[in-house]
């Protein structure tokens, strides 16, 4: 069964999300703890990772840093609408705005929850959208799970796959925890007292 949502219904997923390779990463520690995020300015993969990762063929949504590295062999394939990036928690969603002329170009943006903790991807969304302009599909990838789903409407996405050992139907019912949001979001650009004559 699909585990994924676009809107807030379950959909087919034509895109291909293509990662890294899985390596073993050095335990990172931090006064004595071990650092469970990684921080803006680590590396996302070395550039033999990148110069190697395979690019099949159809709809495929790459890794940030591979799509700046092989940008013009990958130019047709996103002028064809078949290519589509993600970031990782610790990119910056400027590396991608600052070497495009329009963010809309790219028919799908994915961010990768690594952990359900980090909440950086929901801070990236509403830039995205509202600072940017971004109007195509925003994914969320990654540790997605159904206490997230309602938050991650109000900041902007509206493409979500959710973690596999979930229940999708289960999930589902995230997008209606809360009848009424008091505060404006990316979702709903007014707050209650705006929306509602007294």
């Amino acid at each position: 069964m699909s585990n994924f949502v676009k809107g807030t219904t379950l959909a087919t997923n034509e895109w291909n999300l293509l990662r890294y390779p899985v390596v073993a990463e050095p335990e990172q520690k931090q006064a004595g703890k071990t650092v469970i995020f990684k921080v803006t300015g680590t590396e996302a993969a070395t550039p033999e990772t990148i110069a190697a990762f395979a690019l099949p063929a159809g709809k495929i949504i790459v890794p940030l840093k591979v799509w700046l590295a092989r940008r013009d062999e990958l130019a047709p394939r996103l002028a064809a609408g078949e290519l589509g990036v993600w970031f990782e928690s610790f990119e910056l969603i400027e590396d991608l705005v600052e070497r495009v002329e329009d963010i809309n170009v790219f028919p799908v943006i994915a961010w990768d929850f690594v952990r359900f903790a980090d909440g950086r991807g929901f801070s990236s969304a509403a830039l995205l959208r509202q600072r940017y302009g971004y109007r195509n599909e925003l994914r969320a990838i990654g540790d997605v799970l159904r206490d997230q789903l309602f938050f991650m409407r109000r900041c902007g996405f509206d493409a979500y796959e959710l973690r596999a050992d979930r229940s999708v139907e289960e999930a589902l019912t995230g997008f209606k925890d809360f009848s009424e949001p008091y505060q404006a979001s990316v979702h709903i650009d007014q707050p209650v007292w705006r929306r509602h004559a007294r």
